[in-house]
């Protein structure tokens, strides 16, 4: 397992408790590397939403808990904020939940001279990933996938 793997897993523990206390749920943790700086990102969901207080709240118990811990090496970042309208699905249970929900899937090798499609997510299965698009249905194994992300129309 990668170190950055391990720091998001370990994580994600120390995040179970907190999360429950403060009535969020966990989305996702990543830990990444942007220019010279390392950032650890917690992404925090509720029913109808998270709002700032929710973020501020996970942040500074999961600030204290990091610092008590201490198994990072090195200085890092650390963010607390919401997925997002147009959040990404990585997870298995991301896409179990966005059934029916348009997404644009974005592939690393292009299909008929096409990397890009937009549809509606039908199913999610095995690591096939189904959806409707305007013309036909298509299936992407999630290996051939480099993001998927909820579209949304303001």
């Amino acid at each position: 397992m990668s170190k950055a793997k391990t720091y998001e897993t370990r994580t994600e523990e120390i995040l179970v408790p907190i999360v429950q206390s403060c009535g969020v749920d966990i989305y996702d943790v990543e830990y990444v590397k942007e220019g010279s700086e390392w950032y650890l990102r917690v992404y925090i969901d509720k029913p109808g939403g998270v709002n700032i207080s929710d973020c501020e709240n996970v942040n500074r118990a999961l600030s204290a808990r990091m610092d008590e811990e201490d198994f990072i090496d090195g200085a890092y970042i650390l963010e607390v904020s919401s997925p997002g309208l147009g959040r990404a699905l990585k997870k298995e249970r991301h896409f179990m939940k966005s059934i029916g929900q348009e997404v644009e899937v974005k592939t690393y090798k292009a299909i008929d001279k096409e990397k890009q499609f937009v549809g509606m997510l039908q199913s999610y299965e095995d690591g096939t990933i189904t959806i409707q698009t305007s013309k036909k249905e298509m299936r992407f194994e999630k290996a051939d996938v480099a993001s998927v992300h909820l579209t949304f129309d303001f």
